[in-house]
C-alpha cells in the first residue's frame, strides 16, 4: 500500500504546505501519495484540535516531514492521531531513539565519538562537580557540548567546544552558556564527547528507509560539499537500531575513518537546498504499512 505524508501547513495559509516542504510534497505527490496538513504551531502549543483540524478520521498511516518535533509532543501527536483512527509509520519509542543521542548511541558507539550524558531540564545546567564527574570518562582532552539533539556549533567557542574536559570552570561556563542560549528548547539534557579531528570537506548525510540507505546528501551546512562516505558498518548499526527512516551525518577523521556524528529521525532532518529527493520520496511511498505501530 502507498503512504501518506503528514507535511507541516503554512502558518499564513493553512490550507497549503508550509513553503520550506512544499517542494517535497509535490515530489511525494508524483508518486500518489496523499497527504494532509499539521498545524506545527498548534501543536506545540498543545491545541491537538487545532493541529489536526486538517487530518480526515481513518485516512491511513503516516510518513511526517517538517519541523522538529520535541519526543515527548511526538508521543501525543501519536496519541492524538490514534484517536483519529490513523497512525505514524514511526513510531514515538522508535522516533525517540533515532532523534536523541542517547537512544542511538549504543548501537553506534564504536562508529561515533565517545560521549557520556546527563538528564537535565531547560534552564538547570549542572553542577560543576557533576560535570566534572560526567567528563571523566572520556579522560583528558579536548570536547563537545550539546543536548540530545543539537549542539551550538555556530556559538563554538562560547557555548559548544571545550579545550579540556578536565579543566571545570571552562567546562562549567561553556555547559552554562549553552543552557542559556537553548533556554526552552534544550531537549533531554546535556551531552560530552570527545572531540575528534577531521578533514575538511563537509560532512555526508545518508538517508535510511527500513535499513537501506536510498539517498546521500550534502549536509544542509554545506549543501556545496557532498563526501562520498563508506556505510557498511553504519548500514549495520541502522539495522540494529530498528528505526525505520533515520539520517546519518558522517565526516571523515584525519586518519583516514569515516566517522557518524550524528543520528536523526528522518522525519525532521533536513534536505539540503538543491538535492534532488526522487529516490528517498520513492522509497518512502513504497514502503506503505509495514510495521506500522499498533494504535
Amino acid at each position: 500500500m502507498t503512504a501518506s505524508f503528514l507535511f507541516c501547513a503554512d502558518p499564513l495559509r493553512a490550507g497549503r504546505v508550509d513553503p520550506a516542504f512544499a517542494a517535497e510534497a509535490a515530489r511525494a505527490g508524483a508518486y500518489g501519495t496523499a497527504r494532509a496538513l499539521l498545524d506545527h504551531d498548534a501543536l506545540l502549543a498543545g491545541d491537538l484540535a487545532g493541529a489536526l483540524a486538517r487530518v480526515e478520521r481513518d485516512s491511513g498511516p503516516y510518513w511526517y516531514r517538517g519541523w522538529m518535533i520535541p519526543a515527548p509532543v511526538y508521543g501525543t501527536l501519536e496519541r492524538a492521531l490514534a484517536e483519529r483512527g490513523c497512525a505514524l509509520l514511526t513510531g514515538a519509542a522508535d522516533f525517540r531513539r533515532g532523534h536523541e543521542l542517547p537512544g542511538w548511541y549504543g548501537e553506534f558507539a564504536a562508529l561515533t565519538p565517545p560521549s557520556r550524558w546527563l538528564p537535565r531540564p531547560p534552564g538547570a545546567p549542572p553542577a560543576p562537580d557533576e560535570l566534572a564527574a560526567l567528563a571523566a570518562p572520556l579522560g583528558p582532552g579536548p570536547g563537545i557540548v550539546k543536548d540530545y539533539v543539537k549542539s551550538r556549533k555556530h556559538e563554538w567557542d562560547e557555548a559548544c567546544f571545550v579545550p579540556e574536559l578536565a579543566d571545570t570552570a571552562r567546562l562549567s561556563a561553556v555547559v552554562e552558556r549553552f543552557f542559556a542560549l537553548q533556554e526552552g528548547s534544550l531537549a533531554g539534557g546535556v551531552v560530552l564527547r570527545a572531540f575528534e579531528p577531521f578533514v575538511a570537506g563537509g560532512e555526508a548525510r545518508v538517508w535510511w528507509v527500513d535499513g537501506v540507505p536510498v539517498l546521500t546528501t550534502a549536509h544542509p551546512d554545506t549543501p556545496d560539499r557532498l563526501p562520498a562516505p563508506e556505510t557498511g558498518a553504519v548500514g549495520a548499526a541502522v539495522r540494529a537500531l530498528g528505526s525505520r527512516f533515520v539520517t546519518t551525518d558522517l565526516a571523515l577523521r584525519e586518519d583516514g575513518v569515516w566517522r557518524v556524528m550524528e543520528v536523526g529521525d528522518g522525519q525532521v532532518s533536513g534536505l539540503p537546498a538543491g538535492a534532488d529527493a526522487t529516490s528517498l520520496f520513492a522509497a518512502l511511498a513504497t514502503a506503505g504499512e509495514a510495521d506500522v505501530p499498533a494504535a
